[in-house]
């Protein structure tokens, strides 16, 4: 489970959507599992091993919340016998899900959209989810309950890559991380090391120095 961070325009939002398709980089190249996948359109990046949740959610909010699962099981749609086992994972993931499964989308409470959103990527079986700013606009409780559902995910097996921007709750909940400054990285650590020195991943890179204090 690694975290991705980095002041707004940073290139995090932009690194997630590179890696699942909605953007293709204009130069270098993306890998996964040996493949190179930095041409391959995002259903065929879904069938590779890897489920974005969205910044914002991206539901159909006039669908159900059982259809809205189905829409995120579309690349698995050949093995149709895997589908009732598959909402039943979800569901016993959250309960609340089920509890709703027939409620539009667009109705439900701003955490439980969350908890639908991850419960869609999950229904890919991805073996690499990338999540942008899982706490935006959610209460507390609500988040502290979201990162348990994900780290019990990356416990089973699926790599995270998130994108927060609340850095301590980032750091406390993954392993490693990257912080990007003007789309390069330029600082990976452990997690562990820079909730030690809260301040290290903050400071600018001699790089950025130079760029941000041109010679006159």
């Amino acid at each position: 489970m690694v975290a991705l961070l980095g002041p707004n325009g940073a290139g995090k939002t932009t690194t997630l959507r590179a890696i699942s398709g909605l953007t293709h980089p204009h130069a270098g190249t993306i890998t996964f599992a040996g493949a190179r996948i930095e041409e391959l359109s995002p259903p065929q990046v879904v069938r590779h091993g890897i489920a974005h949740v969205p910044e914002g959610r991206d539901l159909f909010p006039g669908l159900s919340v059982r259809d809205n699962l189905r829409y995120g099981y579309r690349p698995r749609r050949k093995d149709r016998a895997r589908l009732p086992p598959a909402l039943d994972e979800v569901f016993d993931v959250f309960p609340r899900l089920r509890e709703r499964s027939g409620q539009h989308a667009g109705t439900l409470s701003g955490g439980e959209q969350q908890m639908l959103a991850i419960g869609m990527a999950l229904m890919a079986a991805p073996r690499l989810l990338l999540v942008d700013e899982l706490s935006l606009g959610l209460a507390p409780l609500v988040v502290a309950q979201l990162y348990t559902v994900l780290t019990e995910v990356n416990r089973k097996g699926t790599a995270i890559l998130l994108v927060e921007q609340f850095v301590p709750l980032a750091l406390a909940n993954t392993q490693r991380a990257y912080v990007l400054a003007k789309g390069e990285v330029v600082m990976s650590r452990s997690s562990a090391d820079l909730r030690e020195d809260p301040h290290t991943w903050a400071r600018p890179s001699p790089r950025q120095t130079a760029r941000t204090n041109p010679r006159r």
